[in-house]
């Protein structure tokens, strides 16, 4: 069974939760103490401030939910003009309708792939720079190297959960940490929700693109259309989503950056604590 926190580690507690989570990790043998935390610098580990990147991120997922807003528009004036145009299972709409809807359309679709490819670049980027960060926090709250957060994205078919056990790690190792060197429950409601409505949009999205291109029928591409809106308004509720996780784990980093960027394990050490 999982810890009930952090959802990473085994739980071995009577409420459901890990040793890490808990604050009950047992003390080394031979009464040994950890040792005293070794500066970033000359560990060869530094904290970077997610800030900067984070801001860019947000703008873009901004720009993501104009350009998806803009797709809906496009795709219902498509549906409405076919489903309008339906006689008896034939087609009949005036030219000049039919080519002012799909050049809008085919604007918006380009919009979309610009936008959502400007995001990606920099939301992989600023996923990096938490993880490495998260690194220095906390080694111990990782299931995966700090280079599955980029590597992780463009694993087929992985790229449904590895991602998300990156951040997994990220959201555990920058939870602010009490002053008994034991970790706060945050919820992660912020990360379940922004991963679950990824994974559908992207499903999700992909069904009605192929549906759509290979419609051939009249009835077959208004409906397909129909999905096309539908995946579009998923992509809106996944950037929504996204852009509240991205502000909430950069706000987590710099609350635990501010305990001091040595490892909490190191900050209990020094006041007497034993740890394992």
């Amino acid at each position: 069974m999982l810890c009930t926190s952090c959802r990473i580690r085994t739980a071995v507690t009577a409420d459901g939760r890990c040793t890490f989570c808990s604050g009950t990790r047992p003390a080394p043998p031979d009464g040994l103490m950890a040792a005293d935390a070794v500066p970033p610098g000359e560990s060869g580990g530094r904290l970077g401030s997610p800030l900067g990147l984070s801001k860019a991120v947000v703008v873009l997922l901004c720009a993501v939910i104009a350009t998806d807003l803009l797709a809906v528009a496009a795709g219902l004036n498509m549906r409405f003009l076919l489903a309008g145009g339906l006689d008896d299972g034939f087609l009949a709409v005036r030219l000049d309708e039919a080519d002012r809807a799909d050049r809008l359309y085919y604007f918006a679709g380009s919009a979309q792939v610009l936008t959502l490819l400007a995001t990606a670049v920099v939301f992989i980027i600023w996923f990096r720079r938490v993880r490495l960060n998260a690194e220095i926090f906390d080694a111990s709250a990782h299931t995966m190297r700090p280079g599955w957060a980029v590597g992780g994205w463009f694993v087929p078919f992985g790229n449904l959960w590895l991602p998300y056990r990156v951040a997994a790690g990220v959201w555990t190792a920058s939870a602010r940490t009490r002053t008994d060197g034991g970790g706060r429950t945050v919820s992660r409601a912020p990360l379940h929700l922004w991963w679950a409505a990824w994974v559908c949009w992207m499903l999700f999205g992909r069904y009605a693109s192929r549906r759509y291109s290979t419609a051939t029928l009249p009835q077959e591409t208004v409906d397909a259309a129909t999905l096309v809106v539908a995946s579009d308004v998923v992509g809106i509720v996944a950037a929504v989503l996204a852009l509240l996780f991205v502000r909430r784990l950069t706000r987590m980093q710099g609350e635990r950056a501010a305990l001091g960027s040595m490892p909490m394990s190191a900050q209990v050490a020094r006041g007497g604590r034993h740890l394992a």
